[in-house]
């Protein structure tokens, strides 16, 4: 294999050596496709970009259908669910609600046909930006839902900018919540969505005071616990996520959405331990998926021992600013050969440093998440090259 010269953070490059073989995991159909028993997991997945499409950052993305729906397929094939047309799709990051509608559609046909489980976000980004009234923030989510539902999904309740930048008390939330939990036919998944993956949705739950809003939202789940079938936290705060997951009625499921606390919270404690719904489960997906079997076997020391070692991997990728984790995610889907080039929609790819993106390939080459280490290793060695890295 050959030795790569990676830059450095601080400036000049490092000698690395990418491994020969990958973690065993990783192989296609090795860990089977039977679904994980001691925890409901979904990956939130990317989307793939068509490579060829002449377009600008500013025009409605252009999809590789084909490369996206594989991917999905990828997934289901290790045992996890798919949440759909999440932040982690690039949804308000370049993919508007025409793409994440067809994306629902597309995604939602393709578990019909392997028997892949599939959970659909929610919104209302087919509003323009700015404050709206609370009819229109209520349509808009209606008509979302609508499809959602029509399609055999479960819905995913986002956080909504436009509810946001709209409601101006609590009760504005819990009246609007309480109206879409009771048109929905099935019980719903809650997502908070924290202001370090979106500044847009600071104060949700009407108050930037974390308590305060916690209440607020408990008291949504309290009033409809029977439309309520979990609530997916991406608060980056282990220990409020844990003492919320405490409080939550019988039968209502906690998926952390925490990506850089993710194996303790899954492990859980003697009180409880929460389901995943996590954008690092997208890089991760047969690690995370072997990690789980393990855990369904009631050894708990054995899956973390598996999973710890990724965490540093996912706290440099979601480092700040978060909201542009996806630019690793994706490339290590490159390098990994779920797609054939590093392009994203809304040109999102250059939103990370050509540094960061090289601790992020030793990172995933390190835990062994490449398929074929020398088409990883080659792949990057043509990034550095590009980006002025003599190799």
């Amino acid at each position: 294999m050959t030795t790569l010269r990676l830059p450095s953070p601080g400036g000049g490059s490092r000698a690395y050596t990418p491994r020969s073989e990958p973690a065993p995991f990783v192989v296609a159909g090795t860990a089977g496709g039977a679904a994980l028993a001691s925890r409901r997991v979904f990956s939130a997945a990317h989307v793939v970009a068509d490579p060829y499409a002449d377009i600008g950052p500013d025009e409605p993305a252009a999809v590789d259908w084909d490369a996206t729906l594989a991917f999905r397929r990828h997934l289901w094939s290790h045992g996890l669910g798919v949440a759909e047309a999440m932040d982690t799709a690039q949804r308000g990051m370049g993919l508007d609600w025409a793409g994440a509608a067809e994306l629902i559609r597309r995604s939602a046909a393709e578990a019909k046909a392997v028997g892949g489980r599939i959970a659909c976000g929610v919104g209302t980004d087919q509003l323009a930006p700015g404050p709206r009234s609370l009819d229109e923030v209520r349509a808009a989510y209606e008509e979302q839902l609508t499809l959602v539902e029509d399609t055999g999904s479960q819905a995913i309740l986002m956080a909504s900018r436009a509810l946001a930048a709209t409601a101006t008390t609590p009760d504005d939330y819990l009246n609007l919540y309480s109206h879409l939990l009771r048109q929905s036919s099935e019980p719903v998944v809650l997502h908070w969505l924290g202001p370090m993956f979106d500044p847009a949705l600071d104060g949700y739950w009407g108050s930037a005071d974390l308590d305060a809003a916690t209440e607020t939202f408990l008291q949504v789940i309290s009033e409809h616990p029977d439309k309520v079938d979990g609530i997916k936290i991406s608060l980056l705060d282990a220990q409020r996520e844990i003492e919320l997951r405490r409080r939550l009625p019988k039968g209502v499921r906690c998926y952390t959405g925490d990506d850089f606390n993710y194996p303790e919270l899954i492990a859980g404690d003697e009180q409880g331990f929460s389901h995943a719904l996590l954008g690092i489960f997208d890089p991760l997906g047969p690690l995370a998926a072997a990690a789980v079997r393990v855990l369904d076997t009631g050894d708990t020391k054995g899956f973390r021992e598996l999973l710890d070692p990724t965490v540093e991997l996912s706290r440099h990728l979601f480092r700040t600013p978060t909201r542009f984790y996806k630019t690793g995610v994706v490339l290590l889907a490159w390098l990994a050969g779920h797609q054939d080039h590093f392009t994203m929609v809304g040109g999102l790819q250059s939103a990370r440093s050509l540094p960061h993106l090289a601790t992020a390939y030793e990172l995933a080459d390190g835990l062994g998440l490449f398929p074929d280490p020398a088409v990883a290793a080659a792949r990057m060695k043509s990034l550095l090259h590009v980006g002025g890295v003599a190799q």
